[in-house]
């Protein structure tokens, strides 16, 4: 192996923040590509990494109710394959999957030991391609995080500053319960886990103890609701619009896909394990909205 870590994911936010934190190499469309499977283990060959994180998927979960096999291919028939790949060349894998894999009727933070019960297409595809993953690669890593934003790309930060300046009064749902990630903390967990993988033997009992699944996410909770009003706090400090946010049920907006009521989830093993700890989600918050603000305002001003 010629070494260094390869991201999947091209453009995405994940894959863009891991970018911002180290050198490495990332790729996307139309070189790598889950709906061309030969395409999946030629680029490992061609990188020929010691490490691949997958932040490569099917993210539209209202899409994937009327594409669902489209969605298959991309977080379950191809990630499998990623992983077979990865498995044969000798790379370590780190897969990013979703708290969407659990129905959220728990009541409380769900753990990696709790049964998973997905309720739309996304969360299904997203839990047969972890099931796939290890399968094809026992050692892998497996990382379910949830409401993960970044400073670009499509995330419910940038949909709700947008929404600011073009409506003067939001309804946003606030029965639904989780746990906001930042990218950058993401991104930053992903690369110490991959640090801790890389300084171990494969074949080491260590290295193959740590396969598996962990939970991976901001700490704190709040509701959809609770965010939005989160972010126009601390986008009114700089100068933002902050129209006023009316709480809404989810029957009140409803959408192809059933969305988890409470799909918190409870990061203790990723730490036990790893000594990863995500920070806790409005300190991150306000730090991404106060790049956002700045960026957006210096362009407006220029």
């Amino acid at each position: 192996m010629s070494g260094g870590i390869l991201v999947t994911g091209g453009a995405g936010q994940l894959a863009t923040a891991i970018a911002r934190q180290r050198p490495v190499s990332v790729i996307g469309r139309p070189e790598f590509d889950f709906d061309r499977p030969d395409s999946i283990a030629a680029s490992v060959a061609a990188a020929r990494p010691a490490l691949v994180i997958n932040a490569a998927a099917w993210t539209a979960v209202d899409a994937a109710e009327q594409a669902p096999e489209a969605a298959d291919r991309a977080n379950h028939g191809g990630a499998g394959l990623l992983a077979s790949a990865c498995c044969a060349s000798g790379a370590r894998l780190i897969h990013i999957s979703t708290d969407y894999v659990f129905d959220g009727t728990k009541g409380a933070p769900y753990l990696e030991s709790d049964s998973p019960c997905p309720a739309s297409v996304y969360g299904a595809t997203k839990l047969a391609g972890e099931a796939a993953v290890l399968a094809a690669y026992p050692q892998a890593v497996i990382l379910r995080t949830s409401w993960v934003y970044a400073r670009t790309g499509k995330n419910f930060v940038l949909t709700m500053l947008s929404a600011a300046k073009r409506m003067p009064r939001l309804r946003v749902v606030s029965d639904q319960k989780g746990c906001p990630t930042n990218a950058d903390d993401l991104a930053r967990a992903c690369l110490a886990v991959a640090d801790r993988l890389l300084a171990l033997p494969a074949e080491s009992a260590a290295a193959m103890a740590l396969g598996g699944v962990y939970h991976a996410c901001g700490q704190g909770e709040t509701s959809w609701h609770g965010f939005a009003e989160a972010i126009f706090e601390e986008a009114a400090r700089h100068g933002w619009p902050a129209p006023p946010v009316d709480p809404i049920l989810t029957a009140d907006w409803p959408t192809p896909a059933r969305r988890p009521a409470d799909s918190r989830l409870d990061c203790t093993k990723l730490a036990d394990m790893f000594g990863v700890h995500l920070p806790q989600w409005r300190p991150s918050l306000d730090a991404a909205i106060a790049a956002i603000c700045k960026s957006a305002l210096a362009v407006a001003g220029a």
